[in-house]
């Protein structure tokens, strides 16, 4: 008989074994809220340095499709990428790219020149989302991927908070005086992503295990067919309900100063409502563990996308300012939820050898919201009015939350839980109270 001392201990998956800290979570937030803080702050610059290039409606439409489009061919490459090696180079090659994009937009001199480096940042913002996104769900346990993600999420909204804001300050004048102040508007922008260098130190081990429960990433390990990722139990789900929350965002922040103007609210007052239901979001991922432990995701999900729906289609209604600022507070609060949980929906119904390649489709499906959902809004709004894009905003929300509500039957094997059901409200709910 063997002696117990003699027995080698079992081995710990990666995913399970005990964290060593949280504080490359931390360094991943912040690295994160300045490259989505440059990149909300070039954003809008970009448009306003197209303006003084005398574009017009349609150039600056192609001129912010690029942005999104270009990345739609990268996404699975470098998400395959991913799941064969490390993922930190990624973050790298993202805050270079975006910090040459915002710089190169600057000093462009033609609408042409001007949308290819539109293209280029929004390269580099995909390559740093995928490579983030793969570190949380590799570095985090299965148990606390919903809070990981919910924590990392609270960079780009961050980021979101505080970019437009500093594109406004910055950028000012008509003609050549704007041409000037959007240029210093876009250089400060790459000067802010290359701040996220000094967070990204240490983020990933040069030796750093595979996915979780998995082997090292390996070159010769066979690739997942995307159509096999795609026909996983739960992962569509988690691709439709990101693509909604993500649209909602969008057309929110692009038709609310066109309410606004109609219903006679001052500029200002409409920046302070989105900055409102962007503090929301902040607010509703610092408490989303106790929401989780309390409500389960399924449950969770469901009713904030539902919630959510209701309160999109009800911006149309002609309220006053105090109750339009409530309901976007209660928006910017159910929308926060969306994006954290939908990867890890993802991330759990993937296979283990191909979750960035999963987190690379989700973000395509952004990328495809992003173009189809304010073109669908602008056709709406032609024919229907200005408020009509928020009730299809609703519809898309209630949709979204009907997904939510599906729970898959085990997904691709045996072993998986169901992605969508995090805790188990009956149980786990009333078990406490018995």
């Amino acid at each position: 008989m063997v002696p117990a001392s003699d027995i080698p201990p079992p081995e710990v998956p990666f995913a399970t074994a005990p964290p060593a800290g949280r504080g490359w979570l931390l360094r991943l937030v912040i690295a994160f809220a300045f490259a989505q803080g440059a990149v909300s702050m070039a954003r809008p610059a970009v448009s306003y340095r197209a303006l003084s290039m005398g574009a017009d409606e349609r150039a600056i439409g192609v001129i912010t499709a690029v942005y999104a489009l270009l990345p739609l061919f990268a996404a699975v490459p470098l998400g395959r990428r991913t799941d064969q090696g490390r993922c930190a180079p990624l973050l790298v090659a993202g805050v270079v790219l975006i910090s040459a994009g915002c710089a190169l937009s600057g000093t462009a001199g033609s609408l042409a020149a001007l949308g290819a480096w539109s293209g280029l940042m929004g390269l580099g913002h995909l390559c740093f989302v995928i490579g983030a996104q793969s570190i949380v769900a590799r570095r985090s346990a299965p148990a606390e991927q919903d809070r990981n993600f919910g924590h990392f999420t609270i960079g780009a909204s961050l980021g979101q908070l505080a970019g437009p804001v500093a594109a406004g300050l910055l950028v000012s004048g008509q003609g050549d005086g704007m041409a000037r102040t959007s240029a210093l508007a876009l250089l400060a922008s790459a000067v802010a992503a290359a701040v996220a260098f000094t967070s990204l130190w240490r983020i990933e081990s040069r030796t750093s295990p595979g996915p979780a429960g998995s082997p090292a990433p390996s070159a010769e390990r066979p690739k997942v067919p995307v159509r096999r990722i795609l026909r996983t139990r739960g992962v569509p789900a988690g691709i439709f309900i990101s693509l909604a929350v993500l649209s909602a965002t969008d057309i929110l922040t692009a038709y609310l100063p066109v309410i606004g103007e109609q219903r006679g609210i001052a500029p200002a007052t409409i920046g302070l409502l989105l900055s409102l239901r962007a503090a929301a979001t902040i607010a509703c991922r610092l408490v989303m563990p106790p929401m989780l432990r309390l409500l389960g995701r399924t449950v969770l999900l469901t009713v904030t996308c539902a919630l959510g729906g209701v309160l999109c289609a009800g911006i149309a209604l002609p309220v006053p300012v105090w109750g339009l600022a409530l309901m976007l507070g209660a928006l910017g609060f159910c929308l926060g939820v969306g994006q954290p949980l939908s990867m890890t929906t993802v991330v759990r119904a993937a296979p283990d050898e191909a979750r960035s390649t999963a987190l690379a489709l989700r973000l395509t499906g952004n990328r495809l919201g992003q173009v189809a959902a304010p073109a669908s809004a602008g056709l709406v709004a032609g024919v229907a009015g200005t408020a009509a894009p928020f009730v299809m905003l609703g519809a898309l929300l209630l949709a979204a939350a009907g997904l939510g509500l599906r729970r898959p039957d085990g997904g691709t094997s045996g072993r998986r839980r169901s992605p969508l059901d995090g805790n188990r409200l009956p149980n786990r709910f009333f078990a406490r109270r018995t």
